[in-house]
C-alpha cells in the first residue's frame, strides 16, 4: 500500500530523474510543493499598482504649464462681450456653452503631467463658481498669466515661498481697495445691465431677472428650472410655502381644486403630538367664538384629536385644518420658529414646558391668506413684530456666512427668502435640449451675478476696473521689505 501511494504521488509530482532514491524524490517533492503554493500565493495575494511618472524642475514646471494653457485657452474663448461659444462632445448630443466653469470641468487631458497643471485651473474655476458664481473664465484667465509670470521666475532663481507671499500680500491690498472703489447698485437698471451682461449682452434674459428681483426683493431666491413649453416665464410664489399638505383630506373647503383656503386664520405652531382632544378644546372653543379658522401645525394630530376635528368640521362647527410641522429634529425646531415669527404666534415648545393645552387664543399667530393642498401649504401673513422678523433674518445670514456646507446653503437662504416675503421661479423653455441647457447657464451666472452686485456693489467692467488696480500695486510694493516678495508684486501688477 505504501509503495502504492509512492507511486501515484510520484506520478502526480515527478521527480527530476528516475534513478534518483527515495530521499531525493520526496526532496524534490516537497520543493516542488513550496514553489507551487508560492506561486499560488503570489497569484492570489500580490496587487501591482499603476506606475507614477515622476519630474523635477524645468520638466515638470513645463509639462504643467502646457496643461495650464490647454486649459486655458478653451475657457478664455468665451471671454467678454465677443466671447465665443464652445462645444463639448458628450453622451448623447453635443452641449454649446458659454460657460467657463462648465468648460473647465469638462476638459481632461490624457498626459498625467499636463492634467495636473489642468487641474488647477479647474479648482480656480470652481472655487469662483461657488464664491461668486460668475467671473469664473476671468479668473481662470488672471490665474495662468499668474503662474506663468510666477514659474518664470522661480527658474530664474526666485525663491517659491517668498514669491507666493508677495502675491498674497499685493491681492489682499487690492482687494481692499476694489471694495473701497465699489458702488451700491442704483434701481431697476442698474439690476438689468448687469444680468444683461453677464447672460452674454441678452437683454431678455436681464429684463427677465430685474422683474423677478423686484418682486423677490434683494433677499429673496431665484430657482431656475426646465419648462416643458418653448417659452420662458417668471413665477412668483408668494409668502412662506412649507412641504408639508393637510393631515386629512376632509379639512378641505374647495371641492373642486381639493385645497383648503382660510382667511384671516388663527395659527397654532407647536412641536408636540396631539392624540387626545381635551387638550385643544379650549382653543377651539375661543376660536369658535372669534369666527376665525384655525390651522394646527403640530408634530402630528391622531386618533381621538383628529376623528373629532373631522367630524366638526363636516358638521359645520368648526372651521379647522391640521398639518404635520415641516422638517426633522433640529431643522424642525428652526423651521416652527421661523413660522411662528412670521405670523406672531408663541412658538409652544415641549422642551420649554409649554404645553399645548396650556396655550391661550393670545398665544395664536394670525395669518392674511392659508393655502393647503395635499402636499404643501403656503402661509402669508403680516409679521407681528417687524423688529424681532428682521433680527430673525439677520440671524439667518450670518449663519449663512459661516456655513460651509453646500446643502445648509441652500436651505438657509431658501429659509430667508421665505420670510423675506418670496421665491421667484424661472421656468427656462428652449426649442432643443441643447439650447436648453445653454440658456439656463446664461440664467444661471445673470442670477449669481445680480446677487453679488447687489451684496458687494459694482465697478467699471470690461478690464477697466483691473487696468486702475495695477496703478495701486507701487504703493502697496513699497509696504513690503522682502525684495523676493516683491516680485510677487510685479506679477500681480504685469
Amino acid at each position: 500500500m505504501a509503495s502504492a501511494n509512492a507511486v501515484s504521488t510520484a506520478s502526480i509530482l515527478p521527480s527530476p530523474s528516475k534513478q534518483s532514491g527515495l530521499k531525493n524524490r520526496k526532496v524534490s517533492q516537497l520543493r516542488q510543493g513550496q514553489n507551487f503554493g508560492s506561486k499560488q500565493a503570489k497569484n492570489r495575494f500580490v496587487v501591482r499598482a499603476n506606475a507614477k511618472e515622476i519630474a523635477f524642475d524645468q520638466k515638470s514646471r513645463s509639462a504643467m504649464q502646457a496643461g495650464i494653457d490647454k486649459l486655458a485657452d478653451a475657457v478664455g474663448l468665451t471671454l467678454g462681450p465677443r466671447g465665443r461659444n464652445v462645444v463639448l462632445d458628450e453622451f448623447g448630443a453635443p452641449k454649446v456653452v458659454n460657460d467657463g466653469v462648465t468648460i473647465a470641468r469638462a476638459i481632461e487631458l490624457p498626459d498625467a503631467m499636463e492634467n495636473a497643471g489642468a487641474a488647477l485651473i479647474r479648482e480656480v474655476a470652481s472655487k469662483t463658481n461657488d464664491s461668486a458664481g460668475d467671473g469664473t473664465t476671468t479668473a481662470s484667465v488672471l490665474a495662468r498669466e499668474i503662474i506663468k509670470l510666477g514659474l518664470l521666475s522661480v527658474t530664474s532663481g526666485a525663491n517659491p515661498v517668498s514669491l507666493k507671499k508677495g502675491i498674497d500680500k499685493t491681492v489682499v491690498g487690492l482687494i481692499n481697495e476694489l471694495e473701497n472703489r465699489a458702488r451700491p447698485i442704483k434701481g431697476r437698471d442698474d439690476i438689468k445691465a448687469i444680468a444683461t451682461i453677464s447672460a452674454g449682452n441678452d437683454e431678455s434674459i436681464g429684463a427677465m431677472i430685474a422683474d423677478a428681483v423686484d418682486k423677490v426683493g434683494p433677499d429673496g431666491v431665484l430657482s431656475i428650472e426646465s419648462s416643458s413649453s418653448f417659452e420662458t416665464t417668471v413665477d412668483v410664489e408668494e409668502g412662506m410655502e412649507i412641504d408639508r399638505g393637510y393631515i386629512s383630506p376632509q379639512f378641505v373647503t374647495n371641492p373642486e381644486k381639493l385645497l383648503v383656503e382660510f382667511e384671516n386664520a388663527r395659527v397654532l405652531v407647536t412641536d408636540q403630538k396631539i392624540s387626545s382632544i381635551k387638550d385643544i378644546i379650549p382653543l377651539l372653543e375661543k376660536t369658535t367664538q372669534l369666527r376665525s379658522p384655525l390651522l394646527i401645525i403640530a408634530e402630528d394630530v391622531t386618533g381621538e384629536a383628529l376623528a373629532t376635528l373631522v367630524v366638526n368640521k363636516l358638521r359645520g362647527i368648526l372651521n379647522v385644518a391640521a398639518i404635520k410641522a415641516p422638517g426633522f429634529g433640529e431643522r424642525r425646531k428652526a423651521l416652527l420658529q421661523d413660522i411662528a415669527i412670521l405670523t406672531g404666534a408663541e412658538y409652544q415648545a415641549s422642551d420649554l414646558g409649554l404645553l399645548v393645552e396650556n396655550t391661550d387664543v393670545d398665544q395664536l399667530g394670525i395669518a392674511r391668506k392659508i393655502t393647503i393642498s395635499k402636499d404643501s401649504t403656503t402661509i402669508i401673513a403680516d409679521a407681528a413684530s417687524k423688529d424681532e422678523l428682521q433680527a430673525r433674518i439677520a440671524q439667518l445670514k450670518k449663519e449663512l456666512s459661516e456655513t460651509d456646507s453646500v446643502y445648509d446653503s441652500e436651505k438657509l437662504a431658501e429659509r430667508i427668502a421665505k420670510l423675506s416675503g418670496g421665491v421667484a421661479v424661472i421656468k427656462v423653455g428652449a426649442a432643443t435640449e441643447t439650447e436648453l441647457e445653454d440658456r439656463k447657464l446664461r440664467i444661471e451666472d445673470a442670477k449669481n451675478a445680480t446677487f453679488a452686485a447687489i451684496e458687494e456693489g459694482i465697478v467699471p467692467g470690461g478690464g477697466a476696473a483691473l487696468v486702475h488696480l495695477s496703478t495701486c500695486v507701487p504703493a502697496i510694493k513699497d509696504t513690503i521689505e522682502d525684495p523676493e516678495e516683491k516680485l510677487g508684486a510685479d506679477i500681480i501688477q504685469k
